[in-house]
């Protein structure tokens, strides 16, 4: 019987009277290999436990290594390449290992952020995975003592044709405005995507940034022997109960039993609790902080003592419960959300008391710190568990997988790709497909404006927030792309950092540091796990190549349904920064009769392409190989054109090549572009439509032209002039023109529709 089923057949016995609170059947259940295998421990794995404390464990110590030896919590299966990615830089003050990643921007202001996953929780239960998604991560951000100024995500869902898909669309995007809208920070930018691979597993991937002071950095380890360890927040329940290990298992076709791991979120109970955070942190009363994230209190509570070299001794009575008869093993894995643990400066733990009871909150002493290495927890006078604190989370199992590399794909040449239509009518096509259509609808749900910073609001290459009063401000991105990280997953590595350093570059930020979410499927399978290693090494030569480090992630592992994994998806959250940003670029034409240029050099690729998949009806052949050297090259001197105003608008060039990009921003001005023939060298079809990486299109006034094309010469930058905006329509020499408007009517209405039951 899975642990859940367990306590709810127990729950309905006491409340009938037919057994006591202390009864064995609700606290102490006898362990057996089947309660082993429930608990997501293999036998070799128990043996492990077994050898480390010399006993068999108790009920409640399954549990807590349970939850501390589980893929989410302890990477158990990434851990050993992760080590290979660059996390240091001059501006990083944090790097991975806390609660999320710490830049310096000068003047004593450092930029707080990280993403994390909450996959299965959002499919079985849409808005309360998504909003608990939000409310985790923007815990990780304000427990190292920023206040969040900003929320992105990632969201992957399956074929819009499947039974489920438009529900989960509706319920993830719903709970991930009715949280951070109730929270008060804005949601100003992430991705959306649908593919079939999903259908069974959807990603729900949240990040968020805040700000802080260089000197008010809070992190996790505890000090001192004999502190009090103080419980904040709100209430623990039966809630999230078994959601980390649930999180470490593929599902099945009994996942929606497992709707009771799932937490609940309260977003106003998580402002209160900022606010409290930050006084106290303020006041000087915080020794170390750890937010009660996946597993609760044991993984909050053991990674406090175990990164102070100290033990814990936990007494339950004391944490606040908001249902009668909780048993220890059901407080310790509880994953109720909004929920604190510090440990604190005794001097101060009055006046600290005193502030959160002003905010309603709950406080209480439950436990202090030891010399003895041990972790203690009692209940009820008695001792559930008694465990070397270092080795819960140091001798963790570590696999180094079998893995096997992805085959190569054969190079699609586009002289071999006949097309199914005319470039006019593929352009309209692609541009009302689900992957290319307009997002409004998902970014509308979401105050994306409140705190009044947002510069630049979702939909452009990335969003852009003022800091305080300015002048300086950040620009934020999250991208991936999938379909090349399946068919190269070195190649699709590299492209998804390279592609969120275009982004943060496109708008005039300099690139500063990353944050990871590897989402993939069952890591016991070679062939995913050969994914995952060749991914990390792309991402790893691409950081370098860019001075990108990642100081904070999270791997999602066992993203599948009956042995079908999703696309790998390695999520990349870019922050860059602007050191004026009345100066970031913005895609949309600016004026008639501007140059258009176009950056970076075209070969025409469309092995992998919207175009190949969406218009040719081929989803396949290697994806576009990313030049590092281009990619850093091409995009200083964009940068260096906004930096200097002879920039008017940039796009950077993704997924639909050339000519969705300028589709893209003839539909934001509403001004057209009359557009010159392709060279002879490139076939029509792989010039507009093909993916070649590196690439921006930049307009420029007529006066700065020759200047502009004189230096990119200079700098040895492929440029070339394509035509010139104007008019009301894409006009492409020898084509059919496309009205901006007629664009703008498919592109707007795909996804509404979609939710409306139209299509």
């Amino acid at each position: 019987m899975r642990p859940e089923k367990c306590f709810r057949a127990a729950r309905n016995l006491r409340k009938q009277g037919r057994i006591r609170e202390e009864s064995p059947i609700l606290t102490e259940p006898k362990i057996t290999p089947e309660l082993v295998a429930s608990h997501g421990l293999k036998p070799d794995e128990y043996e492990r436990i077994l050898k480390l404390i010399g006993r068999e464990p108790t009920f409640t110590e399954l549990g807590i290594f349970s939850a501390m030896w589980n893929e989410h919590c302890s990477y158990k299966s990434s851990r050993i390449h992760l080590r290979g990615l660059p996390t240091t830089a001059p501006w990083v003050l944090v790097g991975p290992g806390e609660n999320a990643g710490v830049i310096d921007i000068g003047d004593g202001q450092a930029i707080v952020f990280k993403m994390e996953s909450h996959n299965h929780p959002s499919f079985i239960e849409p808005y309360q995975g998504a909003t608990t998604g939000v409310g985790g991560i923007l815990r990780d951000v304000f427990t190292m003592g920023a206040r969040p100024i900003a929320c992105l995500n990632a969201l992957s869902f399956g074929a819009p044709e499947h039974p489920k898909t438009r529900h989960l669309v509706s319920g993830v995007v719903a709970g991930v405005g009715g949280y951070g809208n109730s929270f008060g920070v804005p949601t100003v930018g992430g991705q959306v995507r649908f593919h079939t691979r999903y259908d069974g597993n959807i990603l729900v991937n949240a990040m968020a940034v805040g700000l802080a002071r260089t000197d008010g950095i809070f992190l996790a380890a505890a000090s001192g022997v004999n502190m009090p360890i103080v419980y904040l927040g709100s209430k623990t329940g039966r809630d999230g109960i078994h959601g980390a290990t649930m999180a470490s298992a593929e599902f099945d076709d009994d996942s929606d039993e497992k709707r009771p791991t799932v937490q609940v979120g309260d977003p106003f109970a998580e402002k209160l609790l900022l606010e409290a955070c930050l006084e106290i942190m303020a006041k000087d009363c915080v020794i170390a902080i750890q937010d009660m994230g996946a597993a609760g209190l044991t993984c909050s509570a053991v990674e406090m003592g175990a990164k102070g070299d100290l033990g814990v001794d936990l007494d339950l009575d004391a944490v606040p419960t908001r249902e009668t008869g909780m048993s220890a093993y059901e407080m310790m894995l509880s994953e109720s959300q909004e929920r604190m643990l510090m440990v604190l400066r005794p001097e101060k733990e009055k006046e600290a008391e005193a502030i959160f009871r002003k905010w309603g909150l709950d406080f209480a002493v439950v436990g202090y710190t030891t010399p003895t290495k041990r972790f203690v927890v009692k209940h009820g006078g008695k001792v559930m568990a008694d465990l070397p604190i270092k080795e819960l989370g140091d001798e963790a199992p570590l696999y180094d997988r079998p893995h096997v590399a992805t085959p190569p794909l054969a190079i699609i040449h586009a002289r071999d790709v006949t097309p199914p239509m005319p470039v006019s009518d593929a352009l309209e096509k692609l541009i009302a497909t689900p992957d290319m259509c307009s997002r409004r609808w998902v970014w509308e749900q979401y105050d994306h404006i409140i705190g009044g910073n947002t510069v630049q609001r979702p939909g452009g290459d990335a969003a852009v927030v003022r800091i305080e009063d300015g002048p300086k401000g950040l620009a934020i991105t999250v991208d991936v792309t999938p379909r090349y990280c399946e068919a190269d997953p070195f190649e699709g590595g590299k492209q998804a950092v390279a592609e969120a350093w275009r982004n943060v570059t496109a708008v005039g930020g300099r690139p500063l540091a990353i944050t990871d979410n590897l989402n993939f499927g069952n890591p016991e399978r070679p062939e995913i796990m050969g994914q995952f290693v060749g991914c990390l090494k792309g991402i790893g030569e691409a950081c370098r190549a860019l001075d990108f480090p990642v100081v904070s992630g999270n791997v999602s592992l066992y993203n599948e349904t009956n042995g079908r994994g999703i696309l790998p998806t390695p999520s990349i959250g870019g922050v860059g920064l602007l050191d004026d940003f009345t100066k970031s670029a913005t895609l949309a034409f600016k004026a008639e009769g501007q140059a258009i240029l176009l950056i970076g050099d075209t070969q025409g690729w469309l092995g992998q392409s919207v175009y190949l998949r969406d218009v040719c009806g081929r989803e396949e052949g290697a994806p576009p190989p990313v030049d590092l050297a281009a990619e850093k090259r091409n995009g200083d001197v964009v940068r260096g054109m906004i930096h200097a105003g002879t920039a008017t608008a940039v796009h950077d060039l993704s997924d639909g090549g050339l000519l969705i990009a300028l589709a893209e921003m003839a539909m934001a001005s509403g001004i057209g572009a009359h557009l010159d023939a392709p060279p002879a060298a490139i076939v029509p079809h792989a010039w507009w439509f093909g993916e070649d990486q590196a690439r921006y299109v930049v307009t420029v006034r007529d006066s700065d032209l020759l200047g502009v094309l004189s230096k990119l010469k200079a700098v040895e930058v492929p440029c070339v002039q394509i035509g010139k905006t104007g008019g009301d329509a894409i006009a492409i020499a020898g084509e059919r023109p496309v009205k901006v408007e007629a664009l703008r009517s498919g592109f707007e209405s795909w996804l509404p529709d979609y939710m409306a039951g139209k299509n």
